[in-house]
């Protein structure tokens, strides 16, 4: 009954749109009120009011009609007068936490420039456009952890998600100890109770490994990121143990620091060690790509000489030549889901920390 109640409000509704909004328009060009979506919309102005304050627990369709209204009335919450009632912001910290201050900052290009870092932000935005919640970046280097910890604790946002970079930062443990609603992108390096969501980084590297030996690869090298990230060091460990499997007992490995350059000097090193290398397995795609310059200019064909295989199944993995073989790392269901962890403990700040591991897949493509 109250279904067929709805259907046929909701129709009515729709009609009546067009109608409010023309007289609407006819009005004086005073502020658009709550009373106005209500109007416009056909619901209740406490209905209109817990969907602009982001209440969560609102029927998906009414909340649509209530934006709808929204948009075409012009209204525009106040939301000073919002945090003052529900004591929320309507906004969460993406955090970006680094070793080193980027004051002149070539790392912000670094950001715009890695489709690590777009990937992240397009999966957080999926889930936290729909429920009314704004996304600030927020750069941290080794001298502003403190800082944001208590900008965040001033009310600043209601909580972050973190991206840490550095192989023992200081600020999980200091969200952690000041009860901050927060969620990893990457588990961190030390055991902290703070929620994360991470991928089988040792599964990946051993799907790398298996690809090199489906083709008979026999003399092998790895391109990792830095030794003392955890990512890196799971790829590393999953990498090793299973070429061992395959009975390689020593691989040659070059650190990089997941840059293109890095990779381009990371391939020039592995083939100085090993002349005759003929498959290598890049802990990132961006490397990758450095990777395979370095191979076409010492005339090494990819993948007849040299076959290689990536990680993460970024842009990067579409934009080379050939096209690269790379693990599929799903950052964008990742961040969805770090975004949802983050918007549940916002909500009940007591409920239990929690990880989510993904599972990577390999993307078969021309480099192996």
């Amino acid at each position: 009954m109250a279904d067929r109640i709805f259907r046929r409000s909701a129709g009515h509704e729709r009609k009546a749109l067009s109608t409010s909004c023309y007289n609407f328009g006819m009005q004086s060009q005073r502020l658009p009120t709550l009373e106005d979506v209500a109007r416009v919309a056909g619901v209740s102005r406490a209905t209109v009011s817990r969907v602009v304050n982001g209440i969560r627990n609102v029927d998906p369709q009414l909340h649509e009609l209530v934006w709808s209204a929204v948009e075409q009335t012009g209204y525009v919450p106040n939301r000073l007068a919002r945090s003052l009632v529900t004591r929320r912001t309507g906004t969460v910290a993406l955090v970006v936490s680094d070793s080193e201050t980027h004051d002149d900052d070539p790392f912000m290009s670094r950001f715009f420039a890695d489709p690590y870092f777009g990937r992240v932000v397009g999966g957080l935005m999926s889930v936290l456009r729909p429920a009314g919640v704004q996304l600030a970046l927020q750069m941290v280097g080794a001298d502003g952890h403190k800082r944001l910890v208590g900008d965040l604790r001033n009310g600043q946002a209601d909580g972050a998600v973190v991206l840490s970079l550095p192989a023992r930062d200081p600020l999980p443990g200091l969200l952690a100890d000041a009860r901050i609603p927060a969620v990893l992108i990457g588990r961190p390096a030390d055991p902290v109770p703070i929620s994360y969501v991470d991928l089988a980084n040792e599964t990946g590297a051993a799907l790398a490994a298996d690809r090199l030996a489906a083709r008979g690869c026999q003399r092998l090298g790895m391109i990792s990121g830095p030794a003392d990230v955890p990512a890196s060091q799971d790829r590393i460990t999953g990498f090793r143990r299973a070429t061992a499997r395959h009975g390689h007992a020593w691989v040659p490995l070059v650190n990089g620091n997941f840059t293109r350059e890095s990779g381009e000097q990371a391939m020039r090193l592995l083939l100085a060690e090993q002349p005759r290398l003929d498959g290598v397995f890049v802990a990132n795609d961006l490397m990758a790509l450095g990777a395979l310059l370095v191979l076409r200019d010492a005339g090494k064909r990819v993948p007849e000489d040299v076959a290689v295989v990536g990680f993460d199944d970024s842009s990067a993995a579409l934009a080379a030549r050939p096209a690269l073989t790379t693990v599929r790392h799903p950052l964008e269901d990742m961040a969805a889901e770090a975004a949802k962890l983050l918007l549940a403990r916002i909500d009940d700040p007591a409920a239990r920390i929690s990880s989510v591991i993904y599972e990577p897949t390999l993307i078969a493509r021309q480099s192996a």
